[in-house]
């Protein structure tokens, strides 16, 4: 299994481990003994979660025709109902570009505090998130960056490219533990045309070749069921013999599982991408190919509303030493299996 990180098995979700424990809410009230001698400073100190001064957090999105997009504005709205200050103003999700835009100015119009927006298309979004910020209004960018940081104040995502690595990991791991040489290692992909596609593939390609291992027959799909499993049996077509797969996407991984129960093939490990609370279920009763899961969360949403909280009420993050919120925070992409399924359900999605 991939190497899980120190601050243990959440990320950046809240009430757990998020750059630090507690940080995000909890504050610091006091990081050093009362009778240390210490001369650090002690940033932020106060107790973030208790309400602050109010604020109206906008909120933009596309369309919640997807599992993982749905649970994003999901997440968001959920996390901005615990702050008993703020006002929560989200616009209608939509994959129109030039409607998403619109959306946004009005929000601007209203002058909201912040806004926390994850684009149809970053670059096509970038002049209104300048836009946004030379009025003053901060923005969370979410997942899908803008092509210049100009246009955000903070930007919060996935890793793309640890999530290949760890994909590629776990089962390089999993194979040499059964003594498998010469592994036929399949993938199933997203949209190819995707830079985050290209760095889950590239991601996965380097962890395979310091294994030792090269990834065999590929093909990409659309991020959908319906794609999945056409592609997917495309590839058990022509692939007579598998000794693991990678899914990119557990909402395509619907359709994929599909395939490979229609073709009967039972031969192989299989790894998911995103963390479906569907995949985990079926991690969780080993009784399919797929074995584990790496995590692209979008409890990164519910994050994205805590930073946009305490950037609109001017705090920062109770267990950093800097007293504001960093610019950049990149999500970790834990490996789910059936050992440690039961800590990680609570940020499942529905595919």
């Amino acid at each position: 299994m991939a190497e899980q990180p120190f601050l243990g098995r959440r990320g950046f979700l809240l009430g757990g481990a998020a750059v630090g424990a507690g940080a995000l809410l909890a504050g610091c009230t006091g990081n050093t003994p009362a009778n240390s001698e210490s001369n650090a400073p002690v940033a932020n100190a106060g107790n973030n979660a208790q309400p602050g001064k109010p604020i109206t957090i906008g909120f933009s999105a596309p369309a919640a025709d997807h599992g993982w997009i749905a649970a994003i504005t999901k997440n968001a709205k959920a996390q901005a109902q615990k702050f008993s200050e703020v006002k929560f103003n989200a616009t209608e999700g939509t994959n129109d570009v030039n409607q998403q835009i619109s959306q946004v100015e009005t929000l601007i119009n209203a002058k909201v505090n912040v806004l926390v927006i994850l684009p149809f298309d970053g670059k096509a979004l970038t002049a209104v998130g300048q836009q946004a910020m030379d009025a003053g209004i901060p923005v969370i960018n979410l997942d899908r960056v803008f092509d210049t940081p100009l246009a955000y104040r903070t930007w919060i995502g996935g890793d793309n490219y640890r999530m290949g690595v760890n994909a590629g990991n776990y089962i390089a791991a999993e194979l040499k533990k059964k003594n498998v040489a010469n592994p036929v290692i399949g993938e199933v992909a997203g949209i190819d045309s995707l830079p985050l596609t290209q760095e889950r593939s590239k991601g996965f390609k380097d962890a395979l070749g310091r294994a030792g291992f090269k990834v065999g027959p590929r093909v990409s799909a659309q991020f959908t069921s319906e794609s999945g499993e056409q592609q997917t049996a495309n590839l058990l077509q022509g692939a007579p013999k598998l000794d693991a797969l990678w899914n990119h996407d557990d909402d395509q991984g619907i359709g994929v599982n599909a395939a490979i129960d229609t073709a009967g093939r039972k031969e192989f490990i299989m790894v998911g991408g995103a963390g479906s609370k569907n995949m985990m279920n079926l991690i969780k009763a080993d009784s399919s190919p797929i074995k584990a899961t790496v995590l692209y969360s979008p409890s990164m949403a519910s994050t994205a509303v805590a930073l946009a909280r305490l950037l609109g009420q001017g705090k920062g993050i109770g267990d950093l030493a800097e007293h504001d919120i960093p610019a950049e925070i990149t999500t970790y992409s834990a490996v789910v299996t059936k050992e440690n399924v039961d800590q990680y359900l609570d940020v499942g999605f529905d595919s």
